[in-house]
């Protein structure tokens, strides 16, 4: 059981079960009243430091595929970048604020109709931001293992997002019925939470477990197999020219063209940093579902950092793109000269003599040579 939206992670407090008309739901034990403790206040100012953080990236992220120069992006990568950055603003405007209020006012006061589309949208945007990294990782190993089929590319890919944003829909939908408002009367608590939702406790940890393995471990093993499948090739490419079967002798780096292994080195490095934020927090999490006393065993600032630093991995995704794509970093430049100018007292001067003959109409500017767009 869990009050934070999601049956996925260690709960940080229990749920009463005097729900009315709702007598069959199991008996609490041993329950106390939560509170907004030291620990609960040092997460909810980092999360709050992480929103600010990601909200501004990946809305510049966002901003920079759609409409600036992240438009030259080869058209295949494009829809694939677009719906990362959809997914981590899904995760920044609902997940994070979602927690951290939640944690503010320990119970729940929003109904129980917001209590089944909060933690409905929680779920369904964990899903997406797993699913479309599952996408990335195959279109890079087509990429790889097929260089010659890059036409059918763009129509694959809206497929394959088509398809991870449907299953994001689909798995989070049970949501909607596991979770309700509960409330005790006798001390005047109200708590959103699955309580009740399953005559036993077995039943609870199946769902726990079977939205660990969609959540977390499918999208490990698929992405694991696609790397490994691409470093195999490239050790067997490796290996023919070593051999001499290719007429041109090429370095190991000259296998892939310059600029599919930037990519393809991203892509590794956005998929290292989720499994390096979550594979801690869902670990306390099946330790929890299996021993659900570990949360006496542990220090509660170690669950709050655990969920900190999973949330960490939507910040991660648009400092990697920007390190790894001149395009993002020459529209970032452009903002933050554009922000000086207007700051500056001679930018009415400026802006004057940007102007075309006709009013309000600006001459096109000098644009600087863009570095060739990644494939």
């Amino acid at each position: 059981m869990s009050r934070n939206g999601s049956s996925l992670a260690p709960p940080t407090s229990s749920a009463p079960s005097n729900h009315p008309n709702m007598s069959h739901y199991p008996p609490l034990t041993d329950w106390e009243r939560p509170s907004f403790t030291p620990a609960a206040q040092f997460r909810v100012c980092a999360t709050f430091i992480l929103f600010l953080f990601a909200a501004c990236s990946n809305l510049a992220l966002l901003t920079s595929v759609w409409c600036g120069r992240g438009r030259r992006l080869a058209s295949h990568l494009r829809p694939l970048m677009l719906s990362l950055a959809s997914a981590d603003l899904m995760m920044t405007f609902i997940v994070m604020p979602l927690d951290a209020v939640w944690n503010v006012t320990v119970q729940w006061y929003g109904g129980d109709a917001l209590c089944k589309l909060l933690c409905f949208l929680k779920l369904f945007a964990m899903h997406a931001s797993a699913f479309i990294l599952v996408v990335i990782s195959l279109d890079r190993q087509h990429a790889i293992l097929h260089p010659l089929d890059a036409l059918s590319a763009h129509r694959r890919n809206r497929c394959m997002l088509l398809l991870a944003w449907s299953l994001s829909l689909l798995l989070a939908s049970p949501q909607l019925f596991i979770f309700r408002t509960i409330r005790v009367d006798s001390v005047d608590f109200t708590q959103c939470a699955s309580h009740g939702s399953f005559s036993h406790r077995w039943q609870e940890t199946v769902y726990n477990m079977f939205h660990f393995t969609t959540l977390y471990v499918v999208p490990l093993l698929v992405m694991s197999c696609c790397y490994s499948r691409i470093l195999l090739h490239i050790h067997q490419q490796h290996l023919r020219d070593k051999a001499g079967e290719s007429h041109l002798r090429r370095s190991g780096t000259d296998i892939i063209p310059k600029a599919r292994m930037k990519t393809l080195k991203m892509t590794v490095v956005i998929v290292l940093s989720f499994v390096v934020c979550w594979t801690p927090y869902y670990l306390l999490g099946i330790w929890y579902w299996f021993q659900p006393n570990m949360l006496r065993a542990t220090p509660e600032y170690i669950h709050h950092a655990l969920f900190v630093f999973g949330n960490l991995n939507t910040c991660c995704d648009p400092v990697i793109y920007g390190f790894y794509t001149p395009s993002f970093q020459a529209d970032l430049a452009s903002c933050c000269r554009r922000t000086r100018s207007d700051a500056s007292p001679q930018s009415l001067d400026r802006l004057s003599a940007r102007q075309g003959p006709h009013s309000g109409e600006y001459v096109a500017q000098p644009q600087t040579k863009n570095q060739a767009a990644t494939n």
